[in-house]
């Protein structure tokens, strides 16, 4: 199976990084995570990106805060998709880094989610990786189930709660 990347462009982004790696860990997905600053570490962050394929990875994961350039960046040296996690910051409640993320021009997409958006990121690189792996397709499709199961759930105890079911 493929690897996931989390890339943090710095290590403040961590409590969003332990969030992906959270779910990935749960769907059984692979990862790395690195921290790589699109502007401290150019060098590095195109190294990787270029390199990303060939070193076992089907999928990035991007995250990163206020001028959030790090999706674009690793984007722009690879063909595998990135997924772009904005950080909200102090200055703008992560809206700078929203727009950020999600205004690249044509021909080099970043997928983003929304600000803060661990969980999803993390579904949505496992459902590109499952692709190809039917077994991480059936474990996908077992986690939406329980999703489903615990809305029933929760809807049948707050009926018995309220509605004297």
């Amino acid at each position: 199976m493929r690897k996931a990347a989390i890339i943090m462009g710095s290590d403040s982004d961590l409590p969003v990084a332990e969030k992906v790696v959270s779910k990935l860990s749960q769907l059984s997905v692979p990862y790395e995570v690195h921290v790589i600053s699109a502007h401290r570490t150019p060098e590095t962050a195109r190294t990787f990106a270029r390199d990303a394929e060939k070193n076992g990875f089907g999928v990035i994961i991007s995250i990163a805060g206020k001028a959030a350039h790090l999706g674009g960046v690793l984007a722009s040296h690879t063909l595998l998709p990135v997924i772009g996690i904005p950080v909200s910051s102090p200055d703008f409640s992560g809206m700078d880094a929203l727009l950020s993320t999600v205004q690249m021009p044509p021909g080099v997409p970043v997928a983003s989610m929304a600000v803060g958006g661990a969980v999803n990121a993390a579904v949505f690189a496992a459902q590109i990786l499952a692709l190809s792996d039917t077994e991480l397709a059936r474990r996908l499709d077992a986690d939406r189930n329980d999703m489903r199961d615990k809305v029933i759930r929760k809807d049948k105890e707050i009926g018995e709660r309220f509605n004297g079911n």
